[in-house]
């Protein structure tokens, strides 16, 4: 999982949280409760989930939601991938060969040693292993005479077309660097709308003219124009230049921005007609992972089944001490078919988990104490009664932060005035987190002081991490600023008693938030409570997960908040949501609350993780 995550969904509170999954013992749960599946589905291993919100894109170029990389990260296959099992985080081979390590080369193309100081440009070298198939699709389908079957359909063909097996044959072909190369140059193309292009136009060479010139030329055929900085050098290698040293980059290479796709597949979905019928890669994504998508209803359901084309992959054979490694070598994936069902509300899911309808749940706070059995030593284990039914519980650290955000754009909110610094401080100190934990999390969670979680490099404890704005250094710990100095803040600011001191009309602010359940309209009173506690008036606007990203892209929320998972360890990943040139609304990028500040990008370079 990585990227931007749902905060409503999450229902813990920065800075850190300890995520907490159930998981039935026997598969399909028929030994423990009657089986509420068909007599057709024993024996057979399926795992069942299910999703609140269908994912917006599975396109690989566009995709950064947590929703979407639960399934993405079945179907894609970056070059790299962590190691399952090892902590800290390391990096592995997943289609390439081996870790590439940069070469470093001056502004004239000569090479320099890996110590170098003074560098123009850094050269990762990827190399795929051969043997890797596609999953079975459409796309790679031929005729006796090796031309596409459905590359130029008729409209007529089309007409005829509701889904993709509709087209009635499929094929396939193996894995090679272009796909890759290709992929890369999707990321720069302006029809993709890629949430990193802007950042990696700071690292990769050519990638900001690249972009350009295909913003003049129009849609055209990838494969027919050259990326400086990315090339192919062999079936089975490709090379990409990255400006300066820039060591997170390897990082991305475990992303699914940077997993391949066939030209023939892109070329497939943009056929005229395609798109009216939702047969996109949003819809229907293609890959060489374990998993092919064989249907996707976002009223419904949506299935993955096994890809069989599949190449091999072995469990881990080495971990961490207690790791339990009795399928060590054994061959991947477990599990022949997911199928995710649509639940809009947390409590429904939570008691068809415990009827038997799904095999892994997460835990509302309502549910916690049925749940969970917490010791004397405060360590989190499954209760008696849960135990009796076969459930485990699986309990992580991770490094995540959940935040409420100000919409720097926004008249009243955003900008650099003293009037709008002042209320967001004001707003800031009024926002009890510490009762927020208590309530909605169970205490599973710590106060964020800043973007950066504990478990990553620069993360701070103690005064040194504080954040003095919204809290003071009392007795040895942090403590936050009175409701009374809040007041006094919003006074300053202009808003005495709430009201604009110029026009006495009260000051009436917006949270733009997802989720409509009964869990979320507590919450929300929540909300509401903490903006009267110095006389604001809060009002809700509440939506689903697609419209409010809609709203975030388009710069119309006022406050939101939202939450972001690790893409790597590395604090880079966390700053960068503050990077100007990283803004939603102007450059398409991560940066939701479009916050700008020239001292952290003061010539537009790239930002640095010091």
């Amino acid at each position: 999982m990585y990227g931007r995550c749902p905060a409503d969904w999450a229902k813990l509170s920065p800075m850190r949280h300890i995520l907490i999954l159930f998981f039935l013992a026997l598969s399909g749960c028929g030994s423990i409760w009657d089986d509420p599946y068909p007599a057709s589905d024993n024996g057979k291993s399926i795992l069942y989930l299910a999703f609140t919100e269908r994912p917006k894109h599975l396109d690989p170029a566009r995709s950064y939601s947590e929703n979407e990389a639960a399934v993405d990260a079945q179907i894609y296959e970056p070059p790299l991938q962590y190691h399952y099992l090892k902590r800290p985080y390391t990096l592995v081979p997943l289609t390439a060969t081996e870790i590439p390590h940069p070469e470093y080369y001056d502004s004239k193309g000569n090479r320099l040693p890996e110590n170098a100081q003074e560098v123009a440009t850094s050269l990762y070298r990827i190399r795929i292993r051969p043997g890797i198939f596609y999953q079975p699709h459409p796309a790679f389908a031929k005729d006796a005479g090796g031309k596409s079957l459905y590359g130029h359909l008729a409209k007529e063909e089309l007409s005829r077309v509701d889904s993709i097996s509709d087209f009635g044959k499929s094929g396939t072909r193996e894995l090679v660097a272009n796909d890759y190369v290709y992929e890369i140059k999707r990321l720069a193309s302006p029809w993709s709308q890629s949430p990193i292009a802007g950042l990696m136009g700071e690292y990769i060479v050519g990638f900001r003219d690249f972009a350009r010139k295909l913003e003049k030329s129009g849609r055209v055929d990838l494969d027919a124009m050259d990326l400086s900085g990315v090339r192919v050098e062999d079936r089975y290698t490709y090379t990409i230049r990255v400006k300066g040293k820039y060591p997170q980059f390897k990082y991305w290479l475990a992303m699914n921005f940077f997993s391949p796709m066939p030209p023939e597949v892109d070329r497939f979905y943009s056929q005229p007609g395609m798109a009216e019928k939702n047969l996109t890669l949003d819809w229907h994504p293609v890959g060489t992972g374990p998993y092919m998508m064989t249907e996707n209803n976002p009223n419904s359901r949506m299935t993955l089944v096994r890809n069989p084309h599949f190449h091999h992959e072995a469990y881990p054979s080495h971990g961490m001490p207690g790791d339990n490694l009795k399928d060590a070598g054994r061959a991947m994936p477990f599990i022949d078919e997911v199928i995710f069902s649509r639940e809009k509300e947390s409590i429904p899911y939570w008691n068809k988990f415990l009827q038997g309808y799904y095999d892994v749940s997460g835990i509302s706070s309502d549910s916690f104490d049925q749940a969970v059995a917490v010791s004397i030593q405060g360590e989190a284990q499954v209760s008696p009664q849960m135990k009796e039914k076969g459930i485990e519980l699986k309990t992580s650290v991770a490094p995540s932060i959940l935040y409420m955000a100000f919409n720097m754009d926004d008249p009243v909110v955003g900008g650099s005035s003293e009037r709008a610094k002042l209320l967001r401080q004001a707003i800031s100190i009024a926002m009890d987190f510490e009762e927020n934990i208590s309530i909605f999390a169970n205490g599973r969670g710590i106060p964020a002081q800043g973007p950066i979680p504990p478990g990553i490099f620069g993360y701070r404890e103690g005064r040194d991490g504080m954040n003095p704005f919204v809290y003071d250094w009392v007795n040895g710990e942090a403590r936050r600023k009175s409701v009374d100095e809040a007041k006094a803040l919003l006074a300053r600011a202009g808003y005495p008693g709430g009201r604009d001191a110029k026009t006495g009309k009260p000051l009436v602010l917006y949270l733009d938030a997802t989720g409509r359940g009964a869990d979320d309209k507590t919450r929300f009173d929540w909300y509401r409570k903490e903006f009267s506690k110095i006389d604001l008036q809060l009002e809700i606007r509440s939506t689903d997960y697609n419209r409010f990203q809609e709203k975030i892209r388009k710069g119309t929320a006022q406050i939101f908040t939202w939450g972001w998972n690790a893409d790597y360890p590395d604090p880079e990943n966390f700053l960068f949501l503050l990077y100007g040139p990283q803004g939603k609304v102007k450059h398409g990028g991560e940066n939701s609350a479009n916050y700008e500040n020239p001292e952290l990008s003061p010539s537009g370079d790239a930002i640095s993780a010091s």
